[in-house]
């Protein structure tokens, strides 16, 4: 039987220990590349992993409060923003708040503000290029655009000021949800060509006016490339965060052991 990420969370929630194993073995990667992008200088990444892991442990965590069947995208994508919401944010040479960020480039389009919001998430022209599925050359020329509308805006400038600023920006980003914003699965919808070409007009309105989308839909599209390239932990390499975890191994049937902890 295969067991899914709505499993694991409802098993988590209940403290079970299936559930847990689970969790190291399939996010363990995950969590591991979200630290290495966003606080690449800690001195003691390992160290640093563990103490992830044990505050997503602890009864409160909000990404285990929910047993919706959610898609594993929406899971993922909580357990970022969990994650992003403990790091610290260093003070930037020069401050950039969402108010002036709104201002200044209203004229961009949903595209355009999209690859250039990709800078507060520290990701380059080639990498927002493949994230998106548009060129690297039309990302560049957004961002040259975007920072000659920024720097029209604000008296102090320099050209890594969206990325310096990211994790506050995007912190205010994420507060700023209103009553439209649009639902994980409109995005998601969104994401997998699943809108009707009106949808997805009354969507793109929306989100050109709308920083909190623009974030979501930015993390979303993230959150997809991570769960690309992250592979399942061996088990030889997961029993360490199970202890981390506070749980044992399963005894398992060899035949198990070989297909992996996706097999329950």
């Amino acid at each position: 039987m295969v067991y899914t990420c709505f499993q694991m969370v409802r098993d988590c929630r209940a403290d079970l220990p299936q559930g847990w194993r689970y969790f190291a073995a399939e996010y363990v990667p995950v969590i591991r590349r979200i630290l290495a992008h966003y606080s690449p200088g800690d001195p003691d990444p390992e160290q640093q992993l563990e103490r992830v892991l044990l505050a997503l442990r602890r009864p409160e965590s909000s990404i285990f409060q929910s047993i919706d069947p959610s898609p594993e995208r929406w899971f993922v994508a909580e357990m970022r923003q969990v994650i992003l919401a403990a790091l610290p944010a260093p003070a930037p040479a020069i401050a950039l708040d969402l108010e002036t960020v709104t201002a200044a480039l209203a004229p961009l389009t949903m595209t355009e503000k999209q690859a250039a919001w990709f800078e507060t998430l520290r990701y380059d022209a080639p990498t927002t290029a493949e994230l998106m599925r548009i060129s690297p050359g039309t990302v560049e020329k957004i961002r040259l655009r975007a920072a000659d509308l920024l720097r029209g805006k604000q008296d102090m400038w320099n050209r890594a000021l969206m990325a310096d600023n990211g994790l506050s920006l995007g912190r205010e980003a994420a507060a700023a949800r209103g009553k439209d914003c649009l639902p994980v699965k409109a995005l998601l919808d969104i994401l997998d060509g699943r809108t009707t070409w009106r949808e997805r007009e009354i969507m793109e309105q929306h989100v050109s006016i709308c920083w909190h989308c623009v974030d979501h839909h930015a993390r979303m599209q993230e959150v997809i490339g991570f769960m690309r390239v992250c592979r399942q932990l061996p088990e030889a390499e997961a029993v360490r965060y199970y202890k981390v975890l506070g749980v044992a191994p399963e005894r398992r049937p060899a035949w198990k052991r070989l297909l992996g902890p996706s097999v329950r």
